[in-house]
Formats: C-alpha cells, sequence, structure tokens
C-alpha cells in the first residue's frame, strides 16, 4: 500500500509540475508578443509614411506639370514698334521640344 501511494504521489507531482510553463516562461513570451506588436506597428506606420510621402511627391509633381502646361499655351502678345503694332504669337511647345525654324 506505501509504495502504490508513493507511486501515486509521485506521479501527482511529476503531472503537476510538468502541466505548463513557470511564471518566468510566461512573461518571458509576453515579452516577446509585445515586441513582435510594437515592430508591427513601427513598420506598419513607416510603410503609411512611405506611402504620403509618394502621394505627395506625385501630387507635386503633377501640380508642376500643369503650370508648364499652362505656361506653354498659345499666347498673342502684342509690341510697339514706332507706331505700328507687331503681333507675335507664341507656338505650342511642350517641354523637351525645340523651336523648329
Amino acid at each position: 500500500m506505501k509504495k502504490i501511494f508513493s507511486l501515486l504521489l509521485i506521479a501527482g507531482i511529476v503531472s503537476f509540475v510538468a502541466c505548463g510553463p513557470s511564471a518566468k516562461e510566461k512573461a518571458e513570451a509576453a515579452k516577446q508578443d509585445s515586441i513582435r506588436k510594437a515592430d508591427s506597428i513601427a513598420k506598419e506606420t513607416a510603410k503609411a509614411d512611405s506611402i504620403a510621402k509618394f502621394e505627395k511627391i506625385k501630387q507635386d509633381s503633377a501640380a508642376k506639370a500643369d503650370s508648364i502646361a499652362k505656361a506653354a499655351t498659345t499666347k498673342k502678345v502684342t509690341k510697339k514698334e514706332g507706331k505700328k503694332e507687331k503681333v507675335i504669337k507664341k507656338e505650342n511647345v511642350k517641354a523637351g521640344q525645340g523651336k523648329m525654324h
């Protein structure tokens, strides 16, 4: 009877100890989880910032292209030479094109 009781007691202690992680292991796991979450948030924030910067650059370049296009439109300019007025017509020239004679 003593042997059976001793075996049951030892089996109970072993199963109790083997049931789960210790408090130290749980604390370490929680720490690692919080580090992973912080890294994930930092990566998402960096990605959102990069996308926002790209969109701003894209909008700025589109605005510059619009202003260049407006400046290159056809205009009539009058120039006085003595008593005669000379009408000068500016050609529609796009960026990168030279004026052909």
